[in-house]
This record gives structure tokens, C-alpha cells and sequence, in this order.
């Protein structure tokens, strides 16, 4: 007892006993090996069972045959309506007619496990996106609306960081005309608040799903992946991204692009805040010029966001570098915490 352990979810059998031949049948071994970039591949059913077994995909039993892990099962099932339970968590993808949940105009339903489905997922979310025309050089060209780096850091989060043990609820992208939100089951872990995500430290609930996704190159486990997420929409000068933490399920929203007068007050301060974190995390300060790029806004406009700033600071969200120094011109600034 004193050297025994609650075993992980990810340790826990997903399915009844199965024959070796049965197991083989269950799973993507290709697509893991794809994923894992191995330039040798198992010669034959042993050397495979072996391969899955030591990826935590598979138990075996010493006489033969074994069951497929939860690991196994939500990462690389063929079929996830399979393992009973773990079909609940397929992730969806719904897009509406417009900006609210009144008429959904299709529907989709993973079939397949995680790992091996997430570059399909990515393309199809992508498809279902609409695309903005710019011009580049003097040619027009078709962009997507949201970077796809920031939708693929935030899609494998929910999908990593979710609380399985919450049944009857899976991971969830929904695409309206002026936002796309990504939610998940499970709410933020105690350690973690929803100011700090763009800078936090990696941590998850589901440890060795965060790592197989580190090894299929899908996530890269440094707790990175919100900060260029917020990089990201920066760039594209979207509106600040909006975290929503329940006692059970989590969400992540990114907004069309607004200009800055169609912004709310919390948004517009929350821009201001991240703003502020990207360049606290990548070592520099912001200043009444970054906000200004950041938020598209001509050098006319720089009295408007020394307003902004100052009601930053005011709601305490960020503060002065370097307090002593009296000239606005030359001001730097941090979040609050740093």
C-alpha cells in the first residue's frame, strides 16, 4: 500500500480483453509512427505490440493479448464509437448562421482518435472559416480571418487539458459569423487564473497526453502555446482574446477583426493588458507607440491611448517600468505582476 498509486486516466483500460490480432485492428499504428517521425518500422505483429505497449497505447497481459489504454484509445483509435465512454469525447465542430446558436448550418463528429485526426480537424476548421481579401503588392489574395498557428495552439489545448472525468461533455469548436470558440470540459486547474495564461508555466491535468502530444509534434509542452497564440492575433490585429472559466468547462474565444472604435471598454483594456504581457514575456516593455501599432492607430491617435493606458493602470492592470520617470513620452510599462 505505501508504494502503490492512483493510476493516471490515460493508464486505464478503455477496452474489454482483446486477442493480439484484435488490438492491431483497434488502432493507427502507421499514423503513430508517422507522427513520431521513426524511420524504422516495427517488422511484425510482436515487434508492433511491443512498439504500442512501450508508448502506453496498449496493456498486455503476460499470456497473451491485453486492452487498449484510455491513452491509446483517444489518441489513435480507428473508431472512437468503439470504446464506449470515449466516443462522448469526439470532438465537434458546429458552424451557425450568424452570431448566435439559432440555426446551425452543419455539423461535424470525430470519428477517429486525436493524434492521428488533429491535421484533418485543423484543415476542416480552416475550410469552414471565411477569408478576408488583401493586397499584397498590388496583387489581391484571400487570408485566412484568424491565424491558423493561434487555432491550432488553442484547438490541442482543449483537447489536451480537458477533465475526462466529466461525462456527457466533449471538446467543442463553434464557428459563427463574427467569432470562433474553442471549448473543453473541466474548468481552469487551482493553480492557474485566467490573467496569467498568456505567460504561465506548462502544467496539465492529463500529463501523458500532453507528452504524446509533444512527441507527434502537435503541442510543444513549454506552456508556450497561449503566448503565441496572443503573438499571433496581434499580428492580425484581431480583438484581445477572451478566456471564460465555469466550475466545469473552459473557453477560449477569438473575435473577427473590429476596428478600435468598435470595441468594447473591457476589450480595448484587455488589449491594452496583453499587450503588455507579450512584451513583458519576450524580455521588453510596452509603450504608448506599441499599443499604437498593435492596435492599428495612426500617430494622430496617440492622445486616445494614453487614455487607454491610463485607465489600464487605473484598473490595475498594468503599471509604470520605471515609476520616477515623469515624462508620458517616454513611459514604459508591465502587467501588474511583474
Amino acid at each position: 500500500m505505501l508504494h502503490s498509486r492512483t493510476p493516471r486516466w490515460e493508464e486505464l483500460s478503455a477496452s474489454v480483453y482483446l486477442s493480439d490480432e484484435e488490438i492491431l485492428t483497434k488502432l493507427d499504428s502507421t499514423g503513430v509512427i508517422r507522427l513520431l517521425e521513426r524511420k524504422q518500422t516495427p517488422g511484425g505483429p510482436g515487434e508492433m505490440l511491443s512498439f504500442l505497449e512501450d508508448q502506453g497505447l496498449i496493456a498486455r497481459d503476460p499470456r497473451g493479448g491485453g486492452s487498449v489504454t484510455n491513452l491509446g484509445a483517444i489518441s489513435a483509435a480507428h473508431h472512437l464509437d468503439e470504446f464506449g465512454d470515449i466516443s462522448r469525447k469526439a470532438m465537434r465542430v458546429i458552424v451557425y448562421d450568424g452570431t448566435t446558436r439559432v440555426k446551425a448550418v452543419r455539423e461535424q463528429v470525430g470519428q477517429k482518435g486525436y493524434a492521428i485526426s488533429f491535421e484533418g480537424l485543423m484543415g476542416y476548421v480552416t475550410g469552414q472559416l471565411p477569408q478576408s481579401e488583401v493586397i499584397d503588392k498590388a496583387f489581391r489574395r484571400k487570408m485566412p480571418m484568424y491565424p491558423e498557428i493561434a487555432l491550432r495552439e488553442i484547438i490541442a489545448n482543449a483537447l489536451i487539458h480537458q477533465d475526462f472525468s466529466v461525462s456527457g461533455a466533449g471538446p467543442k469548436v463553434e464557428i459563427f459569423s463574427d467569432r470562433i470558440e474553442v471549448s473543453n470540459p473541466g474548468g481552469l486547474l487551482p493553480s492557474k487564473r485566467i490573467e496569467r495564461l498568456l505567460s504561465t508555466s506548462s502544467e496539465s491535468r492529463n500529463e501523458k497526453l500532453a507528452k504524446a502530444f509533444r512527441l507527434y509534434h502537435i503541442c510543444e509542452e513549454r506552456g508556450s502555446g497561449l503566448y503565441r497564440a496572443g503573438v499571433e492575433i496581434e499580428m492580425y490585429g484581431l480583438p484581445p482574446i477572451r478566456f471564460d472559466a465555469e466550475q466545469n468547462s473552459f473557453k477560449v474565444t477569438l473575435y473577427a477583426p473590429r476596428q478600435f472604435a468598435q470595441m468594447t471598454v473591457n476589450e480595448r483594456l484587455q488589449a491594452c493588458y496583453q499587450h503588455a504581457v507579450i512584451h513583458c514575456v519576450a524580455g521588453s516593455f510596452m509603450t504608448n507607440k506599441s499599443l499604437r501599432e498593435r492596435l492599428r492607430m495612426p500617430e494622430g491617435r496617440r492622445s486616445m491611448v494614453s487614455v487607454l493606458i491610463q485607465q489600464a493602470m487605473d484598473a490595475g492592470l498594468i503599471k509604470p517600468a520605471d515609476p520616477e520617470n515623469r515624462s508620458k513620452k517616454f513611459m514604459q510599462y508591465l502587467p501588474y505582476w511583474a
